[in-house]
């Protein structure tokens, strides 16, 4: 099978050989669905992120609390996750089924092991509804417009939508247009919506995140540290909601937790700024 789909843009088979982002993410979170070269490269960026581990599990709890206040504060019950990653503890559907039983969310993702796993992810309640696409973040329209997406979630404009970027941004540089993709992401859903982002930073240790993102060139991988404000940035068009951008931690931890911090601790703050957005 040729390694990309109809237009050769999407990769349809795996190269364990090569490090990807979602099995470096996986690796970290003590998931099994990863191979030699992303443990290899996992610990390449660990040697220079004191407590990787913990911060990993850090942004999964964010998942976990920017889905319970965009059911819980915002109304919304429909879930648009991108850049999914592989299946691991407390999915989103899983999260939002729990709070809405009635909760939708379509999942996307371009990495074919992702596409693998989709039967697991797509396990939600008896009336919930989940289903996965395979695309890019690149191209938001052809997301927008699949009928696995048009099908599951209501894209009419009294119906808002969440859209979640969960450290998937961070792979790409400006140059590949990624504010653009936000924007066109946030122009085909309802007023109201709601956009939550994390996203690796280099504020807490510029030296540490530099030599990380180099790790990760060497690797194969993108890794692309943003401050405060580039993060903030990446919302334009929205109304941020209180805490601001802020840190993981401090991102409504009244909402609780999904993850226990049971991997080595970390001193400080996770690595990553994190926040949500309403679209006016």
């Amino acid at each position: 099978m040729p390694d990309g789909d109809a237009d050769g843009r999407l990769p349809t088979t795996i190269d364990t050989t090569v490090a990807h982002e979602a099995r470096v993410y996986d690796y970290w979170l003590g998931g099994v669905d990863n191979y030699p070269a992303d443990r290899t490269l996992g610990n390449a960026i660990a040697a220079h992120i004191p407590g990787i581990r913990s911060m990993a599990r850090a942004n999964r709890v964010f998942l976990g609390r920017s889905v319970r206040y965009a059911i819980t504060e915002l109304g919304i019950t429909q879930f648009l996750d991108i850049g999914t990653g592989l299946p691991t503890a407390r999915n989103t559907h899983q999260v939002a089924q729990e709070v809405d039983r009635t909760a939708r969310i379509v999942y996307v993702d371009k990495d074919p092991l992702v596409l693998a796993h989709a039967r697991a992810l797509m396990k939600g309640s008896p009336v919930g509804r989940t289903a996965f696409i395979h695309a890019d973040l690149l191209d938001p329209e052809a997301i927008l417009r699949d009928p696995r997406l048009t099908d599951t979630l209501d894209l009419d404009l009294e119906r808002p939508i969440a859209i979640m970027l969960i450290s998937v941004l961070m792979y790409f540089h400006d140059a590949d247009g990624i504010h653009d993709v936000v924007s066109r992401l946030l122009n085909g859903v309802a007023p109201g919506s709601s956009l939550a982002i994390s996203h690796f930073t280099g504020d807490f240790n510029a030296s540490g995140a530099a030599q990380a993102a180099d790790a990760a060139a060497r690797g194969g991988l993108t890794l692309v540290a943003r401050n405060q404000s580039e993060v903030e940035n990446l919302f334009a068009g929205t109304d941020l909601v209180p805490p601001w951008v802020s840190t993981l931690e401090d991102w409504h931890p009244e909402l609780g937790e999904d993850l226990p911090y049971d991997a080595e601790p970390h001193v400080g703050p996770a690595w990553a700024w994190a926040g949500m957005g309403r679209k006016p």
